[in-house]
């Protein structure tokens, strides 16, 4: 197949395509070189909208089984108490942790808890000594009392503050995934733009054929196999050991095996 043949069977491939194909041929892979920058960019933005759908959907499970039981667990479980200067104040002596079917309440007006102790659980509320911590998914966000500019809260504001959030949820779920999506995608493509190094190197190496943006543009394809494998894991909730150093040895291994096809330099 000949130059001006790849460059019109990648153009005409669709996305869906391009990712079932990247998934187990080198040789098809090496063909995208041809194509124009903007659709390996494109296909980017697709993998990495793939790879954050389950990552978007147990957060904002998480969040919605979250903020539903908190109101009622903080209103029957925890003692008084009120944010007065920054600081959470209650009549409790002792750090106070409150153990249900996916949720998790930590109260601490002593300050012996940290929001580290808050992050250990996958779904928590923690109301720490100077800020609050609220986890979804392990996903943390961290609401600090000094916000509240010297205004004195109690128990019953923080009720009304959860009914409210209750009611943005629509709102809320998706500008969280769009964060998560951008900060996804900011994130694989600083892993393409390394991998492109790495390719050019590895071309070096093998006496290949190849200039920079190629090397963008078959990294972009090369990181399918990771990407679709680890979205996968994630669906099932299943902990991978290792997962950055598995992620960049699979990546480089295809990319080595992409450009291995590519055409040698004449000597």
């Amino acid at each position: 197949m000949n130059m001006d043949d790849c460059k019109r069977v990648c153009e005409s491939m669709t996305m869906f395509k391009q990712l079932f194909v990247s998934l187990y041929s080198p040789v098809h892979i090496a063909r995208f070189r041809f194509q124009k920058i903007g659709k390996a960019i494109g296909y980017v933005f697709f993998l990495t909208f793939i790879a954050a759908l389950p990552m978007g959907a147990y957060f904002a499970v998480s969040l919605n089984k979250t903020i539903v039981n908190a109101s009622e667990l903080l209103k029957d479980e925890l003692p008084p108490f009120e944010i007065i200067d920054g600081k959470l104040v209650s009549s409790a002596t002792e750090p106070i942790e409150i153990f249900k079917p996916g949720l998790t309440i930590v109260f601490d007006s002593t300050g012996t808890l940290t929001k580290d102790d808050v992050e250990r659980y996958p779904n928590a509320i923690g109301l720490l000594q100077k800020e609050a911590v609220l986890v979804a998914n392990t996903h943390a966000q961290y609401y600090s009392y000094a916000m509240l500019q010297d205004r004195q809260i109690n128990a019953e504001d923080i009720h009304a503050f959860i009914r409210t959030v209750q009611s943005l949820l629509p709102v809320i779920i998706p500008v969280s995934f769009l964060v998560l999506y951008l900060f996804t995608s900011a994130t694989k493509f600083v892993h393409i733009t390394i991998l492109a190094f790495i390719g050019l190197i590895l071309k070096g190496t093998l006496n290949k054929r190849g200039n920079y943006r190629q090397m963008w543009t078959l990294s972009a394809y090369s990181i399918t196999l990771s990407t679709v494998f680890f979205t996968i894991m994630e669906s099932l909730q299943i902990v991978v050991p290792y997962a950055v150093a598995l992620d960049w040895f699979v990546s480089i291994t295809v990319l080595l095996l992409v450009i291995k096809e590519l055409p040698s330099l004449k000597q």
